[in-house]
């Protein structure tokens, strides 16, 4: 059956077994939930968030939280009431997919994509650095980075690998453990806080004040990327949709009271971590600014250490559930066509996309080795886990721009379809989001220290959109994320209707325009 596409692109019909080679199995509740969004994030509040000092000092810092902390209150508020308006693994994808079509569909996935195979690279290097000097101190063993990396993701692949259950217990017990290291923090730094001289303590260039030390607006702006990692990833929770007892009542509940969370531990971190020593100026470049604060407290040796090591919890939590957000955006988008078919397909008896696992996570070490060569040999200069942080912020403030869009258009485009939760900011909530995540990109390209990573990635960004025009495209199913988008929301969600209810040839009828349809072997 030959017609117009929908945005130019084919849809191939799914033979028999397709869904059944792609399923997954639902486990997750509310608190679950909770503890995937704030595992994902905890991580920022260990380690990279004190790169921000270095950019904009504590009070460029300061403010660049506030007005990111806007942000997310946007994006959050925006995503809860998505998430079980289209309950699907897409997440930011399918929004997007049924707001703008495939190619706003593609664009934002393919951001998201960036943004979760990149950020378990930063968040190991920041494993590498707190382990070396543990083990430094521990037993004077000096360990190369790129190894520590390897370990950290064939341990953590293979319990991603090792099936939803196993995935969403250690997610409740690392974030508790994780959010128990700030708490025993955050006490025992009140006696040694003597803010004035810790946290102002960089000093500032000439014109300048202690609060602002390279300028207000320049170091304000220069701090937005850093500022976003203490939230960085929170938006991951629609990815579990389908995984999901309850979508439709779990996931906006799991995501507000996740990023209600993270706010707290997001300004205790900043305000107690820079007040005691070694304060703004140690800290703008540490790999481990959260154990130096231990040192501080607790002095040099062996009880710090071990403190470090027990701290570690709060940057594995991250990296493990940041590796199960890459597996299910590359799985999702793969299960569609945009990507090859191959990458959605499941372990038959864990239901775990391994394919996707395993792919995202040779790309994430490879880009960390490359950049690790490049600064070792003076080929790009800077810091490894600032270039990469910054390549993870481009490929997040994208999709959060795309997926603020999203909100506004389905607002607009698609105001009949069941909405479980709404948003308290609506619309103008959202369109404030956006704004604030374009400007975020635009800082990303200023430093010319970190820029050569983001015009990589940015590279890698357009690369992937070629691919979509050339190939891509041609290749589409119908999955739950097409099905909903085609039928305007009648068909296509997996928790009422399952997979694969609607064909091919009956999308003729449907609002959206008519597809050419292929039939091959296997799609």
């Amino acid at each position: 059956m030959a017609g117009q596409s929908t945005g130019g692109v084919t849809y191939r019909e799914a033979d028999g077994g397709y869904f059944a080679q792609r399923a997954l199995r639902r486990h997750a509740g509310v608190w679950s939930l909770w503890a995937l969004g704030v595992a994902a994030v905890i991580s920022g509040e260990f380690s990279g968030w004190n790169l921000g000092l270095d950019a904009g000092g504590f009070g460029g810092l300061l403010v660049a939280t506030v007005v990111i902390s806007v942000m997310y209150f946007g994006l959050c508020f925006s995503i809860a009431e998505m998430s079980p308006a289209l309950p699907h693994t897409g997440g930011a994808y399918s929004f997007a997919r049924s707001a703008m079509g495939p190619w706003g569909g593609f664009i934002t996935g393919v951001a998201e994509s960036i943004e979760y195979i990149v950020t378990p690279a930063v968040v190991v290097t920041f494993i590498g650095s707190y382990l070396q000097s543990i083990v430094d101190d521990l037993v004077g063993v000096s360990i190369p980075q790129p190894v520590w990396w390897l370990i950290c993701y064939a341990i953590f692949l293979l319990l991603n690998l090792a099936g939803i259950e196993m995935t969403m217990r250690f997610t409740v017990v690392i974030c508790v453990l994780a959010l128990a290291i700030l708490a025993v923090f955050f006490v025992a730094a009140i006696p040694d806080l003597d803010f004035s001289a810790n946290a102002l303590n960089i000093a500032p260039d000439p014109g300048n004040s202690s609060w602002f030390p390279f300028g207000v607006f320049s170091g304000v702006f220069l701090a937005l990327p850093f500022a976003i990692w203490f939230f960085l990833a929170i938006e991951e929770l629609p990815l579990a949709a389908e995984e999901s007892h309850d979508p439709r009542r779990d996931i906006p509940r799991g995501t507000v009271y996740g990023l209600l969370t993270l706010l707290v531990a997001a300004f205790g971190v900043l305000f107690l971590n820079t007040g005691i020593k070694p304060g703004a100026e140690g800290l703008r470049d540490s790999g481990e600014p959260l154990l130096d604060g231990f040192k501080t407290i607790f002095g040099q040796g062996t009880s710090a250490s071990l403190l470090g090591l027990v701290a570690v919890a709060g940057l594995v939590a991250s990296f493990h559930t940041i590796i199960y957000a890459y597996g299910r955006n590359v799985y999702s988008l793969s299960r569609a066509g945009y990507y090859p078919h191959v990458l959605s397909i499941t372990h038959g008896k864990r239901k775990t996309p391994w394919v996707a696992l395993l792919g995202g996570g040779v790309l994430g070490y490879a880009l960390a080795l490359l950049l690790y060569l490049a600064t070792e040999n003076k080929w790009l200069g800077g810091n490894v886990s600032a270039a990469l942080l910054s390549m993870a912020v481009f490929g997040g403030v994208i999709s959060y721009f795309m997926q603020m869009l999203s909100f506004i258009l389905l607002r607009r485009r698609l105001p009949g379809i069941e909405r479980p939760y709404r948003s308290p900011l609506g619309i103008a909530g959202a369109a404030v989001a956006g704004v604030i995540a374009l400007i975020s990109l635009a800082a990303l390209f200023v430093r010319d220290d970190y820029r050569p990573g983001v015009v990589g990635v940015a590279i890698w960004f357009v690369a992937a959109i070629a691919y979509f025009a050339v190939a891509g495209r041609h290749k589409l199913i119908l999955s739950p994320e097409e099905e909903f988008a085609m039928t305007r929301g009648e068909h296509g969600r997996p928790d009422r209707d399952g997979y694969g209810q609607t064909h091919v040839s009956d999308l003729t009828a449907q609002p959206e325009a008519p597809v050419a349809a292929a039939h091959p072997e296997h799609p």
